[in-house]
């Protein structure tokens, strides 16, 4: 069975190329990806993985929300007893929060200009398989 992967794009962000881009790239790597949609909640995000029982989820945000929503997304996991899901997160994020979202339970951030097989790697060495 292939490692299912949920992409998902947290808060009011309209923008979900990028996302697709990733998705795209994890599907063509092998990889199960549902895909959320634009305008989710964290709390539809983690329903959404448990539902699909994935391994990993990728966040993906550009307005600027990531030190909200990416760690409330993985607080969301620990509470509902599926802090076993990798969550990693892209978008326009400064490399000074990256420490920060680290600290606070995502495994990698990738930001724009990060080449697809460096993500598509890193997905297939830290996501587990089912």
């Amino acid at each position: 069975m292939p490692r299912r992967i949920l992409i998902a794009k947290p808060g009011l962000d309209g923008h979900d190329r990028g996302a697709k881009v990733i998705a795209r790239a994890l599907r063509d790597a092998g990889n199960e990806i549902i895909y959320s949609g634009l305008h989710q909640t964290p709390e539809q995000i983690v329903e959404t993985a448990l539902q699909e029982d994935v391994a990993g989820i990728g966040l993906s945000v550009l307005s600027g929300a990531h030190m909200t929503l990416f760690p409330r997304v993985v607080k969301l996991l620990r509470e509902r007893g599926a802090s076993d899901i990798v969550v990693f997160g892209g978008g326009i994020i400064p490399t000074d929060d990256e420490a920060d979202l680290k600290e606070a339970g995502l495994a990698e951030i990738f930001t724009p200009g990060t080449p697809l097989e460096t993500i598509v790697n890193w997905v297939d060495e830290n996501v587990p398989g089912s």
